[in-house]
C-alpha cells in the first residue's frame, strides 16, 4: 500500500508540480461531488481544517480551484474546479489509468478478477472516522 501511495504521489507531481496526492485525491471529490465547502472536504477525508485550507490555497494559487458563493447560502463559499482543475485532473487519471493497464496487461485473467474483489473488499470497509465506526 505504502508503495501504491508513492506512485501515485509521483505521478500526480509529473503532471502538476502543485498536485500531490492529497491535492489529487480533494480535486476528485470536487469533481464528483460538484463543490463543497472546505470544511466538507475536511470531514469527508478526517483531516484539520487547517491542512484542507492550505491545499485549497495552494490548488487555488494554481488556478485549478475558485470559491463561488452557495447559492442556497449566499454566507458561504463553495469550492469548485476551473477548467484547469479540470483538466489536469483527467491528465493524471488517465496518467494513472495508463500505468495501471501496463502494469497488469500480462496478468491472467483469473488473477484480475481476484484482484478487483480484493480491492473492492478492502475498499468497502468503513473509513476511519465515518459513521458505520
Amino acid at each position: 500500500m505504502t508503495s501504491f501511495a508513492r506512485r501515485a504521489r509521483a505521478s500526480a507531481g509529473r503532471m502538476h508540480p502543485e498536485l500531490s496526492l492529497v491535492s489529487y485525491t480533494l480535486l476528485g471529490h470536487l469533481e464528483e461531488s460538484g463543490g463543497c465547502r472546505a470544511t466538507d472536504l475536511a470531514a469527508h477525508y478526517a483531516l484539520d481544517k487547517s491542512t484542507v485550507s492550505r491545499q485549497v490555497s495552494a490548488l487555488e494559487r494554481a488556478g485549478l480551484v475558485e470559491r463561488r458563493q452557495d447559492p442556497q447560502d449566499h454566507r458561504v463559499q463553495v469550492l469548485d474546479l476551473t477548467e484547469a482543475g479540470r483538466h489536469i485532473l483527467a491528465q493524471v487519471t488517465e496518467s494513472r489509468r495508463a500505468a495501471f493497464r501496463e502494469r497488469l496487461a500480462d496478468w491472467p485473467a483469473d488473477d484480475l478478477e481476484r484482484f478487483a474483489r480484493y480491492l473492492l473488499r478492502y475498499n468497502a470497509w468503513p473509513a476511519v472516522g465515518s459513521e458505520e465506526d
